[in-house]
């Protein structure tokens, strides 16, 4: 097969990094990255990359669904590189660069099941009506001592005082100073000269000890979604380089809040980049309201990719900076689906069901697909909210467990008309591999309360 022809930039790229190895990032189906590494030189050279199209939906628990669910001879896929996306790996001290990757199925067509192609899906249809998609994520983490032993809970590493910090410093400078060489070599990686070309808007510290937030600038949908998987794979690589876990979980620790990926999103022409959200006088748009009213409609059933482990729906609980409802409200934090106050050109959604555990690719996907879905459908959302939806007894629209949103999204026909059979049925059965594996432990509670009953 005759090798691709390579962008200008790639060569200017190995002229400037004289890098001894790609590393060929494929997004799995959990945001995490899987691939292989390639001399540089066969890379620069187009040389073909294959690699198991399981791979696309690998669990966290390294099994994997049955044959049915990736073909039945296990068959290969084409890593197919996105140029753009080359960069240097800041951490291997000059010596490799990486790329972000698609599967692509031997046919020639996009891999169905690989889940930064599902998100491509979502933009094509709206670059269809000339309509492009602006996100901002906004992921927070916690910063935590060496944990070897999984049976102990995550504790506060040691700060410079010596002492570990409790929480309750929201928006602190001092606690964010504690851990500056961490934030220097985590900013440097991020977005200085030959980085990973990251656009952090801004650092905070929030409500849990250690607990820290991220917020990307906000810009093109597939972009942001690469930015997120390469912030959080930077995030470890930094954190393991100054001895500290930085974890991800969506609720790594009982009785303090939980980590979550709040996504803000508005719609804009292609061509003149104005804001569809707004009308020409500034009030909202009817397309805004559709929009709202497609993910009140659809997120009941695409849980799963928003909030995907056992572990995420331990962060829905009342009180604990986590929504639990699909109200939507202006300005209002208590609201799943908060609209900013803003000038009318940036007009916007904020989705703050996702957790910061999900993948960036789907949870985007997940969100964009369902706005455009009540804007295709003209349909109409609830009232605004007012006051503290926390205080009321509202009835709650969404599952509380992986099993029931794995059930939801199973019984539901929007999940598949979104996404495709073949995904939806993929995505699933990875997620039940996980979910028995859960289930096949047992667990400190279990012995702390039932061990000792007659």
């Amino acid at each position: 097969m005759k090798p691709p022809k390579l962008p200008g930039r790639v060569a200017a790229f190995f002229d400037a990094h004289p890098v001894r190895e790609v590393e060929c990032l494929l997004p799995d189906l959990n945001g995490y990255p899987r691939g292989k590494t390639l001399p540089a030189a066969a890379f620069v050279a187009g040389q073909e990359l294959r690699v198991a199209r399981a791979v696309a939906i690998h669990t966290v628990v390294g099994d994997f669904p049955d044959y049915r669910f990736y073909g039945e001879r296990d068959p290969d896929m084409v890593l197919a590189p996105d140029y753009e996306s080359l960069r240097p790996v800041p951490w291997s001290g000059g010596r490799r660069a990486l790329a972000i990757h698609d599967g692509r199925d031997l046919d020639g067509k996009p891999t169905a099941i690989a889940s930064r192609n599902v998100l491509k899906g979502v933009l094509a249809r709206y670059a269809a009506r000339g309509w492009r998609p602006i996100v901002a994520p906004e992921l927070e983490f916690y910063l935590f001592a060496a944990n070897p032993d999984p049976e102990r809970p995550f504790t506060p590493p040691p700060a410079r005082c010596g002492r570990r910090e409790v929480g309750h410093s929201a928006f602190s400078f001092s606690a964010l100073n504690e851990f500056s060489g961490f934030f220097d070599d985590l900013h440097d990686a991020l977005d200085a000269l030959d980085a990973l070309g990251i656009d952090g808007d801004t650092f905070v510290h929030e409500l849990g000890p250690s607990q820290f937030e991220i917020n990307l600038r906000h810009g093109d949908a597939l972009a942001l979604a690469d930015q997120a998987f390469l912030f959080k794979y930077a995030l470890r690589e930094v954190g393991l380089a100054h001895g500290l876990y930085a974890v991800c979980m969506a609720k790594p620790l009982a009785g303090f809040p939980g980590s979550s990926m709040h996504i803000h999103q508005s719609l804009v022409e292609s061509g003149g980049g104005r804001n569809l959200f707004s009308n020409a006088d500034g009030s909202p748009s009817a397309l805004f309201g559709h929009y709202l009213a497609g993910l009140q409609a659809c997120l009941p059933s695409l849980m799963p990719l928003l909030a995907p482990y056992v572990n995420s729906y331990r962060r829905f609980t009342r009180h604990m900076a986590a929504p639990v409802n699909l109200a939507w409200g202006w300005d209002n934090r208590s609201v799943g689906l908060r609209a900013p106050l803003t000038d009318p050109e940036a007009r916007r959604v904020e989705n703050r069901l996702p957790g910061c555990d999900a993948n960036p690719y789907l949870a985007l996907a997940a969100s964009l697909a369902a706005g455009l879905y009540g804007v295709e459908r003209g349909l109409a959302p609830s009232a605004p909210v007012e006051g503290n939806v926390f205080l009321c007894d509202a009835p709650t629209a969404l599952p509380r467990s992986l099993d029931a949103a794995l059930a939801a999204m199973t019984a539901s026909d929007i999940p598949r008309a979104l996404f495709g059979d073949e995904f939806v049925a993929a995505f699933v059965a990875a997620k039940e591999v996980e979910l028995e594996s859960f289930l096949a432990e047992i667990t400190p509670w279990e012995r702390r309360y039932l061990a000792t009953q007659a």
